[in-house]
């Protein structure tokens, strides 16, 4: 019986070890950014670039690719769009200087370079009131974000505080699976 120990002890160091691999995927380097829609495309849309800074922080910077997207002149203004299953979909840049920084628990400035609005195709001009946000939580495998509301008419004037992201969760509404056509975005 005492010859089996070693292998149980070696066993069970290497479950122990399992779920630091899994949890290998870091904020370092260039990474995809992809949207997923409900009708199961992948859609690649660029890059986030991820730079860790002495202090424990991560400078990012999102590179969208403009072959990926149409412009739509919404509401005097140009917009970035996909165009969707029965919905258009536009990239809303945070229109105010951001410190483009985040840490492992706090991806807020990284959500809000990741916002979009979405509109039927027959609509004319931009209804802030349709904005999406991406809250993102880490995988094994990177990032997923999964749309929630938000009125993006809370960011029509500087916030307050620059420093701090004004979409907080209590400004955010869980949107259901489906209703959405990119149901989530993933940065891998």
């Amino acid at each position: 019986m005492t010859a089996k120990r070693p292998w149980a002890f070696l066993l069970a160091g290497l479950l122990g070890a399992a779920p630091a691999i899994a949890q290998a995927w870091e904020l370092e380097g260039v990474k995809t950014l992809t949207a997923h829609t409900r009708d199961q495309q992948r859609i690649p849309l660029g890059s986030v670039r991820f730079e860790p800074r002495g202090d424990g922080s991560v400078a990012f910077t999102v590179a969208l690719d403009p072959a990926r997207f149409t412009d739509h002149f919404l509401s005097m203004k140009e917009f970035k769009c996909l165009d969707g299953q029965g919905e258009v979909v536009c990239h809303v840049p945070y229109p105010y200087a951001q410190p483009g920084i985040v840490s492992a628990d706090d991806l807020a400035w990284l959500e809000h370079s990741l916002m979009f609005l979405y509109k039927l195709p027959s609509e004319f001009g931009a209804r802030l009131s349709n904005g999406l946000y991406f809250a993102l939580q880490r995988t094994d495998r990177g990032l997923l974000g999964r749309p929630q509301a938000i009125d993006l008419n809370q960011i029509s004037a500087p916030p307050d505080d620059p420093a701090l992201a004004p979409f907080t969760p209590d400004l955010r509404d869980d949107i259901a699976p489906g209703v959405r056509w990119i149901e989530s975005l993933s940065i891998e």
